[in-house]
C-alpha cells in the first residue's frame, strides 16, 4: 500500500502533469480575456459597421423551415476574432521572443561546406560529412 501511495505521489508530481495543469489553467483564464476582447471591443466595432452588434436573430424561411444563419455568423466571427487574438497576442510575440533567444544561445549552426543546419556541438556534418573546425 505504501508503494502504491508513493507511486501515486510520484505521478502527481511529474513535470508533465504539472506543466499540463498549468497550461490548462492559463488557457481557461486566457479564454476569458479573449471573450472580453470580443464582447467589449470587437462587437461594438461590428455594430458600428453593420448597425447590429448581434446577428443571432437573422434568419430566413423556406417551406416553413427556419434557417438561423445569424447564429452561424456570430460563431464564425467569434472564431475568426479569437484566432486573430491568439495569433497576434500569443503566437507572434512568442515567435519573436524565441527568435531572439535563439540568436543569443544558438542550438544550431551552418555547415561551412554545404550550409545545412547542424547542431552546435557537431564535429562532422551529417549531410556532407565535412569535418567541422572547433
Amino acid at each position: 500500500m505504501k508503494a502504491l501511495l508513493a507511486d501515486f505521489k510520484k505521478f502527481l508530481m511529474q513535470g508533465n502533469l504539472v506543466t499540463l495543469a498549468t497550461a490548462l489553467i492559463m488557457a481557461m483564464v486566457f479564454t476569458e480575456v479573449v471573450k472580453a476582447l470580443i464582447a467589449d471591443l470587437i462587437t461594438p466595432i461590428i455594430a458600428l459597421i453593420f448597425g447590429k452588434p448581434n446577428f443571432g436573430a437573422l434568419s430566413f424561411t423556406i417551406n416553413h423551415s427556419q434557417f438561423m444563419y445569424g447564429d452561424f455568423i456570430n460563431v464564425v466571427l467569434t472564431f475568426v476574432t479569437t484566432a486573430a487574438a491568439v495569433y497576434f497576442f500569443v503566437v507572434k510575440p512568442y515567435e519573436l521572443w524565441d527568435a531572439r533567444r535563439a540568436q543569443e544561445d544558438p542550438d544550431i549552426k551552418a555547415c561551412p561546406e554545404c550550409t545545412s543546419d547542424i547542431p552546435v556541438k557537431a564535429i562532422r556534418c551529417p549531410f556532407c560529412t565535412a569535418q567541422i573546425p572547433a
